[in-house]
């Protein structure tokens, strides 16, 4: 099956969407880039746009309904985790049982048509977007940040000096577990004597 890496990627990247909620407090939820700038939106606005967007892509252009709410009952940020979790695991499952045909078919993105695989690598860029606003928000709030992709400046810093990797949980569901426990993520060596930037300020 050629196409179920698309599959396999997006089950990895709604473990990170739900991992980088996990770093946020709740009382970071109304938060804005800049407080005094609506357009920016909040945290909460964001958990609300990820499990809305995506509900309306799946339905709309793949075909794929979970028959759930896309947002739940009590719009806290444990919640919002808990509902995008099972929401996406029962996408992750639909697409897995797809053929490569089904692929290949042409359907609806706004006013122009493309492929199922094509309309899938944009959701998946989509949220990668989203998420990138998401842990710049995080560093605002002064948040250590565990690994999305690779080390960053609270694992290590880069990679070129041998940082490690350190994600916040080993699976999605230790991850849920341990939120609902109040917490239990991995401990981070925080920020290296070294500079965690290419182009370190020169004094």
């Amino acid at each position: 099956m050629k196409y179920h890496f698309l599959a396999d990627t997006y089950e990895t990247e709604c473990i990170k969407v739900v991992s980088v909620w996990s770093e946020f407090d709740d009382a970071d939820l109304p938060v804005r880039p800049c407080r005094t700038d609506a357009r920016g939106r909040s945290v909460h606005e964001q958990m609300v746009h990820q499990c809305v967007s995506e509900d309306l892509w799946f339905r709309t252009m793949l075909g794929i309904d979970v028959a759930a709410p896309p947002l739940p009952d009590r719009e806290t940020r444990f919640e919002f985790m808990k509902r995008y979790a099972e929401d996406s695991g029962k996408r992750v499952t639909a697409l897995r049982a797809k053929p490569d045909a089904w692929w290949e078919e042409e359907a609806a993105f706004f006013d122009v048509r493309r492929s199922h695989a094509w309309i899938m690598t944009r959701r998946l860029t989509h949220t990668a977007h989203h998420r990138g606003q998401q842990t710049a928000l995080l560093r605002m709030r002064g948040h250590a940040l565990h690994s999305t992709y690779g080390p960053t400046a609270d694992t290590g810093g880069l990679m070129l000096n041998r940082a490690p990797t350190i994600y916040a949980y080993a699976s999605l569901d230790a991850l849920i577990k341990g939120e609902a426990a109040g917490g239990a993520k991995a401990a981070l060596p925080g920020a290296p004597d070294t500079p965690v930037t290419e182009r370190p300020a020169s004094d």
